[in-house]
C-alpha cells in the first residue's frame, strides 16, 4: 500500500527546511494553523509540514513509500494520531466526527501516495504538493 513517510533526503535543499519526525515513519498533512495561514514563511511551518503520527513532530520532506499495510492498518495509525494529539477527545468527540477526521487525513495521504511514483520526495505547500528533485 502507498503512504507518505518521513523521509531526510533533500532536507535541507530549500531555505526554511526541517525534519523532526523519525525517518521512515508515517505522515500526513494537517490544516496550517491560523499564523502559518497568514504567513508560512515566518510562522510555525505547518502550512510547509508533514506531521509524523508517532513521533508528532514535523518535518518539510516525506517519501511515497510502498509498504505492507492494510487500509485498516493505516487509518488505525491515524486514529491513534488523532487521540494521542488530542484532536479527538474520546468524552466530547462522537464516533461519527472522529471517523470523518480519519478519513479526511487517509484521504489526503492517499491522494498524494497515488499522484506520485514509489520514492518520489515531496514537500509541501499548504494544500500543493511538489516533488523534490533528487541531489
Amino acid at each position: 500500500m502507498r503512504v507518505l513517510v518521513a523521509t531526510a533526503k533533500t532536507n535541507g535543499d530549500v531555505a526554511g527546511d526541517f525534519t523532526c519526525c523519525v525517518e521512515g515513519e508515517l505522515v500526513m498533512i494537517d490544516e496550517p494553523c491560523a499564523r502559518d495561514r497568514h504567513d508560512p514563511d515566518s510562522g510555525c511551518g505547518c502550512a510547509r509540514a508533514f506531521s509524523g503520527l508517532a513521533s508528532h513532530r514535523a518535518t518539510t520532506t516525506a517519501c511515497v513509500a510502498d509498504r505492507p499495510f492494510r487500509e485498516a492498518d493505516v487509518r488505525e495509525a491515524i486514529r491513534s494520531s488523532l487521540l494521542d494529539g488530542g484532536w479527538i477527545d474520546p468524552d466530547r468527540t462522537t464516533h461519527e466526527t472522529a471517523e470523518r477526521l480519519v478519513e479526511e487525513a487517509w484521504s489526503l495521504i492517499r491522494e498524494v501516495a497515488e499522484h506520485f511514483p514509489v520514492g518520489t520526495v515531496v514537500g509541501r505547500r499548504f494544500s500543493r504538493i511538489i516533488p523534490r528533485l533528487p541531489r
